[in-house]
């Protein structure tokens, strides 16, 4: 990583142009060719750099509903469990931690109702006890604003 590829990761957080050539923008503003800003933004999705891109919305002030859930199922399941929270368009990300509850997801739907279906749905196609499924609504919202720095980069 470079001190090009930081501008350009930066470039991407910050200020990410709004119109029908957004690429374009930011190569002439880095002033270098388009093909290798794409370039270097396709390595640093290859190399892990870049694990995302896409807009990120405010669900609830869209009148969706949200919650942080977990399950706690046996080691041989995970696979399985994972593939069958993975169905569900709602499940905008999910996680494997080493604790009881071992995966974590959350979930985006239009009410609260349908979040508990969902997780009815998971419950059952896993066989799982309900004191093995958390449902974490949101009670206070504390949102950051996470913004990656690349101080290693070369000057």
């Amino acid at each position: 990583m470079d001190k090009t590829d930081s501008q350009i990761l930066q470039e991407l957080q910050d200020n990410f142009p709004l119109c029908e050539s957004p690429y374009e923008v930011v190569a002439d503003k880095l002033q270098i060719p388009t093909e290798q800003l794409v370039n270097r933004i396709q390595r640093l999705l290859d190399d892990g750099m870049i694990r995302r891109m896409g807009a990120s919305f405010n669900s609830n002030k869209l009148g969706f509903s949200s919650t942080l859930a977990a399950v706690r199922v046996k080691p041989e399941l995970i696979e399985r469990a994972a593939e069958i929270i993975g169905r569900f368009p709602e499940v905008t990300h999910s996680y494997l931690r080493k604790d009881t509850f071992n995966i974590w997801f959350t979930i985006i739907a239009a009410d609260e109702k349908k979040i508990a279906d969902i997780l009815e749905s998971i419950r059952t196609a896993l066989s799982l006890d309900k004191s093995d499924v958390l449902n974490l609504p949101v009670k206070r919202l504390f949102k950051l604003d996470a913004r990656f720095h690349n101080y290693m980069a070369a000057p």
